[in-house]
């Protein structure tokens, strides 16, 4: 039988990134962090964090990690029934989970809102890209991930949400310096274009598509949904960028669209656990409505 107590030292250290900050969220000392974690260790046999700057699961860990996530999902149901009695009775549940930076600027805040509603359960979101999410939920990281692979995921179920549509766009006057004859194959190869990070192939992928070249100009690299958009806004280059995103900028003449008749279509699904749990159906249904309302299909 698992220690739970010292397992939950464990994640708190994981998710909080040091002993002194699991201590404050666990309401114990540091030193009572450190003999429960230390005493799970020896029990053991194994190392289960990696004391760096900041802590970091090992592969057990990890692994431990996700476990406990699954129990306290599975007492979360239980905890009416059983009342004070129940293992972790009080303490507010939180559901970990992977969603790529441009569904998180888009649609998922609905979902999450819609779920807000309905629990009383904390989210903890992990930002990736959508072809990286799923990689989280096999590490044991997150119960559930907004994520760009159509494969099975072992022991979890995938859900097809739709596509989000991407838009190759640009402000008028970038638009006029680098492209007054019109967007070619040998005008790109000058344009300066923006990139999320080096994952980020989204701007080749829509240049072999519509001019048949994956040569692209200088590059800008801009982490952050909105940051892209407004460097785009402001001429540091070209970026594809969510059409939900765009469409009142390309309606008012802010930004113009390279080839218009040419868009990228991204399909996202939803992948999560197979637990049977009502905070996890409950978050299901509300991705999926919100993910219906605004993805193409």
């Amino acid at each position: 039988m698992l220690d739970y107590p010292a397992l939950a030292a464990v994640a708190a250290v994981v998710r909080e990134g040091s002993f002194e900050r699991a201590a404050a969220a666990l309401a114990i000392t540091p030193s009572a962090v450190s003999q429960r974690v230390r005493g799970l260790e020896e029990r053991l046999g194994a190392i289960l964090i990696i004391r760096s700057q900041p802590c970091e699961a090992t592969e057990l860990g990890r692994s431990l990690c996700a476990h406990l996530d699954r129990v306290r999902l599975l007492e979360h149901d239980l905890a009416p029934t059983l009342g004070s009695i129940a293992a972790g009775a009080g303490e507010r549940l939180t559901l970990p989970l992977a969603v790529n930076a441009d569904s998180l600027a888009t649609w998922f805040p609905a979902a999450a809102a819609a779920f807000g509603r309905v629990a009383q359960v904390s989210l903890d979101l992990a930002l990736d890209d959508e072809a990286h999410t799923a990689t989280r939920l096999r590490a044991g990281e997150v119960l559930a991930a907004v994520t760009a692979e159509r494969e099975p995921v072992q022991g979890c179920r995938t859900i097809p949400l739709g596509a989000l549509r991407y838009a190759a766009c640009a402000s008028p006057d970038f638009d006029a310096r680098y492209f007054p004859a019109g967007v070619t194959a040998a005008a790109l190869e000058t344009a300066p274009c923006l990139r999320f990070d080096r994952r980020d192939f989204l701007q080749a992928r829509w240049a072999r598509a519509a001019l048949g070249t994956e040569t692209l100009g200088p590059v800008h690299w801009v982490p952050s949904t909105h940051g892209f958009l407004d460097m785009t806004r402001v001429g540091l280059g070209w970026g594809m960028h969510p059409t939900v995103m765009v469409e009142d900028h390309l309606a008012a003449g802010r930004l113009v669209e390279l080839v218009p008749a040419q868009r990228v279509d991204v399909p996202l699904y939803w992948t999560v656990i197979r637990l049977q749990t009502r905070a996890l159906r409950q978050l299901t249904e509300a991705v999926c409505a919100a993910a219906g309302a605004v993805l193409s299909r």
